[in-house]
């Protein structure tokens, strides 16, 4: 099991970036870099691979709709090279809210997009021949009728470090995580309870796994939540500082009967706590909806509590065959916490 942490972009990321270099030391194997409606990813990863040497870095997640699957590959070859072969693309389709309120882009078919980006991104990263491609979605080159008629097949003018880069896709229903399971190297599920994983998840990571081209290996999974080691209430006081962004998720990331992650806690057992959850949020009352996370739903996504306790825990998300435990260190020594891990899971 490798140990992963997303990069805290919200704040100060150069600050960020300066944990990243001190926790590469202590063992941290990958950092994700987020993209939602702030600064992009693919920069702040070009930054980090000139400032790190060994720790992997990948996009967790950049956005499908923002992007055409060739700039997706040219982003994914540059970031590659820059670090020398570390980078990890991870994609997913967000939703209507970002895509089409932020973007101004018509968020339709999720799935048929991310087969294809991905199907387009390998044949770029081969350089096997010229891009051609006829899908439903994209046409490449473009067909004359649609455009000036001037298009024609063309190969990317560098040679990739790797001609097979990492592609992990956020993915978190049904179909989408089935898609997963088939054609991609990693996935990365977000609110993840590894004792309830298998009833949401595991028929369709059977029925992916089926359809997968035994040459992409095994899936690597990502999950994880907050890292905090200790004991008495100081420690589990930290648990609630994740009871907002839960309630952020459940609540407000879509609307009613849009939210894919207010789907995935009512699979969990959850229902009427997520619907509770949504209404409060998106009646404006975000502390009423933070506190109406269900304390076992807190305690079970994040890693907190006596060391004993935290062990307990890692061997759970390995048990619900997560790869790469992903944390996020809190307390006065960070980097104790990444070699006390990753000491464990060695």
């Amino acid at each position: 099991m490798r140990i992963s942490m997303p990069l805290q972009y919200a704040g100060e990321p150069k600050a960020a970036v300066d944990q990243v270099v001190e926790l590469e030391k202590a063992g941290l194997d990958t950092v994700w870099v987020a993209e939602a409606y702030g600064y992009d990813s693919p920069t702040l990863m070009g930054y980090l691979a000139a400032r790190t040497e060994r720790v992997e870095i990948g996009s967790a997640i950049l956005p499908m709709y923002t992007r055409t699957p060739t700039l997706v590959a040219m982003t994914g070859a540059g970031l590659d090279y820059l670090s020398d072969g570390r980078a990890i693309i991870g994609l997913g389709a967000s939703g209507p809210q970002v895509i089409e309120g932020f973007h101004g882009i018509p968020y339709t078919k999720p799935l048929a997009r991310t087969r294809e980006t991905i199907e387009i991104c390998r044949k770029i990263w081969a350089r096997e021949e010229r891009l051609t491609h006829d899908g439903g979605v994209f046409t490449l080159p473009l067909p004359p009728e649609q455009g000036t008629g001037l298009g024609k097949p063309l190969k990317i003018i560098n040679h990739p470090v790797r001609s097979s880069i990492p592609i992990y896709l956020a993915s978190l229903g049904v179909k989408n995580v089935e898609m997963t399971a088939e054609i991609a190297d990693g996935w990365l599920p977000h609110l993840f309870i590894p004792e309830k994983a298998d009833k949401v998840w595991g028929k369709a990571l059977e029925q992916g796994r089926a359809k997968r081209d035994a040459s992409l290996g095994e899936l690597d999974i990502s999950a994880g939540g907050l890292l905090a080691i200790g004991e008495g209430e100081d420690v589990k006081k930290l648990l609630e500082f994740t009871r907002p962004m839960i309630a952020l998720y459940v609540g407000g990331m879509g609307a009613k009967g849009k939210n894919f992650y207010n789907t995935v806690a009512q699979r969990y057992g959850y229902e009427e706590a997520a619907e509770k959850i949504q209404d409060l949020y998106l009646a404006g009352k975000k502390d009423e909806a933070a506190a109406a996370v269900p304390d076992e739903f807190v305690e079970l996504t994040n890693l907190v509590g006596p060391e004993s306790y935290v062990r307990e825990r890692v061997e759970a998300f390995r048990a619900a065959g997560v790869t790469r435990l992903n944390v996020t260190p809190v307390g006065d020594h960070p980097t104790k916490l990444i070699e006390k891990v990753k000491e464990w899971t060695s």
